[in-house]
C-alpha cells in the first residue's frame, strides 16, 4: 500500500482537525509516494523502537507520542530528536504520529483504555462533538444585520427543539480606529470610526462550530469581525440538549462494571489489564470501597477531575496524578483514584490501530503486514 493511502486510512479514523491546537500530528518524515509492507506501531518515538522498526524492516512507524512536539531549530544528529530522525530518513522509514487526535474518537485511546477494562456502555465523559450547545455574538453594521443572520441560520446556527432561524438583536454603537496596513470596509486609516451596529446572537449544536464561523465571516463585511463563542452549560435531556445527538468524540470515558467490586479488586484488574511497568498501580482511597462506575482519562488526567466527579464516577483511572491535587481531591468527597503508567494506559490503543490498518489493507487487496511494540519505553525503568 502506499504510504499516502494508508495515511488517507489513518486521517480517516483519527482526523486531525481533532488534535488540541497545540498539537503536531501527522507524516513526521517519509515520502507518500513510498510503498508500505511493514508497520511497527508504539507509544513514543525513541531509539529503542527505531532499532526493532529496522530490524522488523519496518518501512512505517505509528507512534501516539510526538517526536517534535516543542519547536526546534536544528534535527542534526548531535541530540536525542535528530538521532531518530537522522537514522529513520537513512533508512527509508516513515514516521508518523496520532496524538490528540487518537484520544478522542471512537476507536482511540480513551476508548481501548475502557475496553481493557471491560466497562460497559461507556460513554463520552468530555465532549468535543454533540453534547452541548454554543452562543454565537457578533457584532455588524446595521445594514448588514440580516446578511449575517441568514449565513448564520444557513450554517445550522438557531435550531431550538422545533424551531429554527431564533436570534436575537440589539441595536448599539461600534467604535474601533482602522491602523496603518487595514483595509477597512467603512472608515480611513488612523481615523476613529463610530457606527451603527447590531448584536446579533444565536445558539448552535458545538458540532457546528467550525462551519457556523465559516459562514460569519464570509457574510461579515468588515476585514476583522468582532464575536464571541461562548459554550453553554449543559442540562442534559433538557427541551435544548435532549434533542441533540449524543457525544460520539471527546476526552475520557466513563462506564460501569457488570457487578461491584471492591477498590482493591479494581486495582488488581487494573495491573492485570494494562502491560507491568515500574511504576506500578497507585490507588488513592479505601481499598474496601465498593465501586461500579468508573471513569477513565488517557494521558495526564488531573485536568479531567472534576468532569469525573460530576459523572457520578465510584472511581477515576488514569495518569500522572500530582500529589496535592490528588490529595485535596480525596478530601472534597472526590471518587476514589487509580493511577497507572502514561505509556502503559496508551499502550492499550496500538492493537486497535494495528487491526484498523491491516483490515483496511486487506479490503483494498494489499498485505500489509503490522506489528505492536512490546518495549516498555515508560521513562521510570526500576523501583528501589
Amino acid at each position: 500500500m502506499r504510504l499516502a493511502d494508508l495515511i488517507a486510512h489513518l486521517d480517516s479514523w483519527y482526523d486531525p482537525r481533532w488534535a488540541e491546537p497545540w498539537d503536531k500530528v501527522g507524516l513526521v518524515c517519509g515520502d507518500p509516494g513510498q510503498d508500505v509492507r511493514r508497520v511497527l506501531f508504539a507509544v513514543d518515538p525513541v531509539m529503542p523502537v527505531v532499532d526493532e522498526a529496522l530490524d522488523y524492516g519496518a518501512d512505517l512507524v505509528v507512534v501516539h507520542h510526538p517526536l517534535l512536539l516543542t519547536p526546534v531549530s536544528s534535527v542534526a544528529a548531535t541530540g536525542p530528536k535528530g538521532r531518530v530522525l537522522h537514522r529513520l530518513v537513512a533508512n527509508g522509514t516513515a514516521l508518523f504520529t496520532a496524538h490528540t487526535n487518537a484520544d478522542v474518537p471512537a476507536d482511540g485511546v480513551n476508548d481501548a483504555i475502557a475496553r481493557a477494562l471491560d466497562l460497559r456502555d461507556p460513554q463520552v465523559l468530555v465532549p468535543t462533538d454533540g453534547g452541548g450547545l454554543d452562543k454565537v455574538v457578533v457584532f455588524v453594521p446595521a445594514e448588514d444585520a440580516e446578511k449575517v443572520r441568514r449565513a448564520l441560520t444557513a450554517a445550522g446556527a438557531g435550531a431550538i427543539g422545533a424551531y429554527d432561524s431564533a436570534t436575537f438583536s440589539t441595536p448599539g454603537e461600534g467604535r474601533f480606529r482602522p491602523l496603518e496596513g487595514a483595509d477597512p470596509a467603512i472608515g480611513h486609516v488612523g481615523e476613529l470610526e463610530m457606527v451603527q451596529e447590531v448584536r446579533v446572537e444565536s445558539v448552535y449544536a458545538r458540532p457546528l462550530r467550525r462551519q457556523v464561523v465559516e459562514a460569519l465571516r464570509a457574510a461579515h463585511p468588515y476585514e476583522e469581525p468582532a464575536f464571541d463563542l461562548v459554550e453553554l452549560v449543559d442540562i442534559p435531556g433538557g427541551p435544548v440538549t435532549g434533542s441533540l445527538p449524543p457525544a460520539t468524540r471527546g476526552h475520557g470515558r466513563v462506564g460501569t462494571l457488570e457487578a461491584a467490586v471492591t477498590l482493591r479488586e479494581l486495582a488488581a484488574r487494573v495491573a492485570g489489564a494494562f502491560p507491568p511497568t515500574a511504576h506500578g498501580v497507585r490507588v488513592a482511597g479505601d481499598p474496601d470501597r465498593q465501586v461500579r462506575t468508573v471513569a477513565v482519562g488517557a494521558g495526564s488526567g488531573e485536568s479531567l477531575l472534576e468532569e469525573a466527579r460530576r459523572s457520578g464516577a465510584d472511581v477515576f483511572v488514569t495518569s500522572d496524578l500530582k500529589h496535592h491535587r490528588a490529595g485535596e481531591f480525596l478530601e472534597e468527597g472526590g471518587p476514589a483514584l487509580v493511577d497507572i503508567a502514561h505509556w502503559a494506559a496508551e499502550w492499550s490503543w496500538l492493537p486497535v490501530v494495528a487491526r484498523k490498518v491491516a483490515e483496511a489493507a486487506a479490503a483494498a487487496g494489499d498485505t500489509v503486514e503490522t506489528r505492536v511494540s512490546t518495549l516498555v519505553t515508560d521513562p521510570w525503568t526500576f523501583r528501589a
